[in-house]
């Protein structure tokens, strides 16, 4: 048997369906192996940047592992930035590249590059196989570490010719599983009874809390304490909920920044956030002032880093969350009547031909349970600030390595791993030009994901960034205006392109929805107000003065 097919075997024991990626020379054993292993579909695209995030949305929305391959030198540092993101999401993604053969090593071969190093900093664990019965054994540790502990991205460079080597008789590990993190019972003792000591205080979510939602409301129910997130967590609490205060961080609501900077919470419970730049508000001092501090957490790098925290509890969120409530009811606490948040009432009956009005009506006209893959761009901090949750887990924001066009990817990740959601993906004209080819991957796999673009001809989130800190804008941040919805035409990918409010009609939604494949929407439409980004409109114009 060759040591890539070992391999192969090992994955697909592992109930790995896709690997994302691009074949090459340096990889072409492995593709050529999955001729005969119809349980793996490799999900080819067109960059492998895009599948690189492809593969760490699957792995976010499957709660499994996923593997995302590339060619030696530049396949592999096109997988580099994807990597950077897997790690900084805690996701846990097999990153496998080619390597030239081990004896033309340092010789000037084709696309040679030592890998190793380079993904060394943005993941946990990377190596270089020299040993055809080395390969597997590699393999297997990497996944073993991918999925362990605080989860994250691996990576193996494999020479061309360590994957065609023969091993015999390999045997075939069962897949790791990764042991629970248990929170320390006297910790979480201490938290309940620092609890009980004051009345007022905040549940402050993070994206950590993905699979422990119903924890968290469980939790927040029983203290009558309002729930803050931060933009990344947005869409895990539904805005039905009385508790929700809202976001606080960039594109936050005002309310929400009044409650941190004014209110009157003596305790400040955070749960699943590293409390970084954005969903700290520019790292805000009145988060944590005169507040006790609570944070909750796998990875313990987080505690202490930029705040003082009181009480760090280092485990699992859904187990220390468990753990907590039954602590809480030992010691007496039951569930009172709820007092619902007051929110400030906002105006959206406006038909104005503008970016919020835009999402808002396009959201009115799909599923509630939609998903919706948010690009980065202007239009981000719409959607962090206006759009509604209306269901759990339907919103995939990054704010975090999110690069432009790296939405589009996410969209058909998201997909892949639960092809019953419907997804949405909200880009920009900018994105789309770097990944925006990915819409062929989504036709080719038959994936219906609705992809709209929001056209305005410019670099949207740079132009207000210059404008509002230098006061002028470049005018190489614009463009000649293109018709992206022709674009998708010639692809035979059904399109429509709205030019005023009237256009974005029930009719037109339910054309390009309900197919065997995706669609494009194209919202042309140059919006001049200042997007609602919170404090870091005045992060940006205080500099220079």
């Amino acid at each position: 048997m060759k040591a890539i097919r070992s391999v192969l075997e090992y994955l697909k024991g592992n109930g790995v369906k896709h690997i994302f990626g691009i074949p090459a020379g340096s990889v072409n054993a492995l593709f050529d192996e999955l001729y005969d292993m119809p349980e793996i579909t490799p999900i080819i695209t067109k960059h492998e940047g895009a599948a690189s995030y492809m593969a760490a949305s699957y792995a976010k929305h499957s709660q499994q592992m996923s593997v995302c391959i590339g060619c030696s030198g530049p396949g592999g540092t096109n997988l580099v930035t994807g990597a950077a993101n897997a790690m900084r999401e805690h996701l846990p993604v097999l990153f496998l590249t080619g390597a030239v053969p081990v004896n033309t090593e340092g010789l000037n071969a084709s696309q040679e590059l030592d890998a190793e190093p380079i993904f060394r900093s943005v993941t946990k664990y990377s190596v270089t196989v020299k040993d055809p019965a080395d390969l597997l054994n590699e393999v297997v540790k990497a996944t073993e570490i991918a999925v362990s502990g605080v989860p994250g991205p691996v990576h193996i460079a494999m020479p061309i010719d360590i994957q065609q080597g023969k091993v015999e008789n390999p045997i075939i590990p069962a897949p790791p599983k990764r042991s629970p993190m248990v929170p320390d019972s006297d910790k979480i003792k201490n938290v309940a009874e620092e609890l009980l000591k004051r009345e007022n205080g905040y549940v402050f979510v993070g994206q950590g809390v993905r699979n422990s939602v119903d924890q968290v409301i469980e939790l927040a129910e029983l203290l009558d304490w309002p729930i803050i997130t931060t933009p990344q967590a947005k869409g895990f609490i539904p805005d039905h909920h009385p508790l929700l205060a809202g976001v606080f961080g960039f594109a936050g609501h005002e309310d929400v920044s009044a409650l941190i900077n004014e209110g009157d919470g003596q305790v400040l419970l955070i749960l699943g956030s590293s409390l970084g730049e954005t969903a700290t508000n520019n790292y805000n001092v009145n988060l944590t002032k005169n507040r006790f501090t609570i944070q909750m957490d796998f990875d313990k790098s987080v505690f202490n880093r930029k705040y003082d925290i009181d009480i760090p509890v280092l485990g699992d969120i859904n187990l220390s969350l468990l753990f907590l409530i039954e602590e809480l009811k030992a010691l007496g606490l039951s569930k009172k009547s709820i007092k619902p948040i007051e929110k400030k009432k906002v105006s959206e009956h406006s038909e104005e031909f503008n970016t919020k009005n835009v999402l808002l009506h396009l959201q009115k006209q799909l599923p509630s349970s939609t998903r919706y893959a948010v690009d980065i761009g202007e239009f981000m901090s719409y959607v962090i600030h206006h759009m509604k949750v209306l269901d759990s887990h339907t919103f995939d924001i990054n704010v975090h390595f999110g690069a432009m066009g790296s939405g589009i990817g996410s969209a058909i990740g998201s997909k892949l791993a639960e092809p019953e959601r419907p997804v949405v993906c909200i880009t920009g004209d900018g994105c789309f030009f770097m990944h925006g080819m990915e819409i062929l991957t989504a036709k080719e796999y038959h994936l219906p994901i609705l992809f709209v673009v929001m056209n305005n001809a410019r670099l949207g989130m740079v132009y207000h960034g210059h404008s509002l800190q230098y006061k002028r804008s470049h005018p190489s941040f614009e463009q000649e205006p293109i018709n992206i919805a022709a674009m998708a035409a010639a692809m035979n990918i059904p399109s429509y392109r709205i030019n005023e409010m009237e256009d974005l009609n029930p009719d037109v939604i339910n054309d390009l929805t309900h197919l065997n494949g995706p669609a494009v929407l194209e919202v042309a439409l140059i919006d001049n107000n200042i997007p609602p980004m919170g404090d870091r409109v005045k992060f940006l114009s205080s500099f220079g003065k």
